[in-house]
């Protein structure tokens, strides 16, 4: 396995595979687990059949579970911009959190030292692999129907100061277009989302792109946001 210099230590999984499709994607999860022990234990468990190429503590600790040339198994039946096996298109990265589960102390901010050692992973990453900012996506993106993480409190603004990550349009050309939520949706599945279930598809769009306020239902800045993205994508402003 190969490990850089931005890596702690190594604790590896046994549950990987190969790949069957290029890098385009990197995938950012919570672990909804705690003591992070715990997580570390299930993605390493041959039985649970889990893992991530990367776990980043919330002290700051980066620990590599799966070489990146493997396909690790973190995103599970997921979808994004056409891909549909997404763990063989992508580097998954989990983030030592409590998640929204009550039992663990409930959902809150993502701890700074944790954020801080994520930068620089994502920048080496997505440099070494040529990942479109596009294709930096969490959990509820390519799983909207099962999945919450990394969840609205997650800094996405602050990443994509970095280029790491699309920034929320700062500017709307056409205002909201879309004149009913059929065409919402239609034009949420061309901008790469899985519909199938239509709320939960626009709760994963809210939650990265208006996370204030979560409603599962196209609105006028919704429409206004997800034009703009489509625009700037067809302007090639996106990569």
């Amino acid at each position: 396995m190969e490990v850089s210099e931005l890596v702690h230590r190594v604790q590896p999984s046994p549950n990987f595979g190969e790949r069957g499709l290029p890098i385009t994607m990197l995938v950012i999860h919570y672990t909804e687990m705690k003591p992070v022990e715990t997580a570390l234990n299930r993605l390493t468990d041959p039985e649970a059949g889990v893992s991530a190429h990367y776990l980043i503590t919330e002290e700051g600790e980066v620990i590599q579970l799966v070489s990146e040339a493997k396909r690790a198994w973190h995103a599970g039946a997921s979808y994004w911009r056409g891909i549909k096996d997404v763990n063989s298109a992508s580097i998954g990265i989990e983030l030592d959190h409590p998640g929204h589960d009550p039992a663990n102390g409930g959902y809150r901010g993502f701890a700074e030292s944790q954020f801080e050692a994520l930068l620089p992973l994502v920048a080496r990453i997505i440099k070494d692999h040529d990942i479109a900012r596009a294709n930096v996506v969490g959990h509820s993106d390519v799983a909207p129907m099962r999945k919450l993480d990394p969840g609205e409190l997650f800094p996405w603004e602050r990443l994509s100061e970095y280029g790491l990550c699309l920034p929320t349009p700062a500017r709307f050309e056409k205002g909201d277009p879309f004149d009913n939520d059929g065409a919402f949706l239609l034009a949420l599945e061309r901008f790469g989302y899985d519909i199938t279930e239509g709320i939960k598809a626009i709760e994963a769009f809210e939650r990265r792109w208006r996370p204030e306020r979560i409603e599962g239902k196209p609105d006028a800045q919704l429409g206004a946001i997800l034009w703009q993205l489509l625009l700037e994508r067809d302007q090639g402003l996106t990569r």
